[in-house]
């Protein structure tokens, strides 16, 4: 049998593949997303600047030196001194509240941007029990308004000193 052309009034009909169309589109497309060069918006600062240089005689404050604090404990892992600069706070759970206010004196007030630096050295024995620890780490911190419910920082970096090994 002989194919048949469809003719309409004279005027032939072309059929365009379209499987190699969609492959090249494909191909275009990978090649412009592999040379694609991405490259990070420079001159973005988000610096404040002071309104007019400080005056002479303006010293800043000297820096607070690391606050150390001391957790004692006895040989059943039980708190028996909470100190903080060599002095003593009790080992009751008022000690720790009494550690909170301590480091507020410290500070000055909660939030102080001269106090982003201000570090507490927690130095714990060996055998002290954990929770002793995350009390003492959340009271240095900071407290939770009771009003607002929101957090106010004290103090955010926190160290511990080196472990010792008890003296067998």
């Amino acid at each position: 049998m002989a194919k048949e052309k469809r003719q309409t009034a004279g005027v032939s009909k072309v059929d365009i593949p379209m499987a190699p169309m969609i492959d090249i589109t494909f191909q275009l497309l990978i090649f412009f997303m592999l040379n694609l060069k991405i490259v990070a918006p420079e001159g973005d600062f988000s610096i404040n600047m002071p309104i007019s240089p400080p005056a002479q005689s303006e010293t800043p404050p000297p820096p607070i030196p690391p606050i150390k604090v001391g957790l004692r404990s006895d040989a059943n892992g039980n708190l028996t001194q909470l100190t903080i600069g060599g002095r003593s706070l009790g080992n009751d759970d008022l000690a720790f509240d009494r550690l909170n206010g301590e480091i507020l004196k410290i500070i000055g007030r909660p939030n102080n941007p001269l106090t982003k630096d201000v570090e507490v050295e927690i130095d714990a024995d060996y055998e002290l029990h954990y929770r002793y620890v995350i009390q003492a780490i959340s009271k240095c911190t900071g407290r939770l308004d009771p009003q607002t419910k929101q957090m106010i920082r004290y103090v955010e970096k926190i160290k511990f000193s080196p472990p010792k090994q008890p003296a067998a």
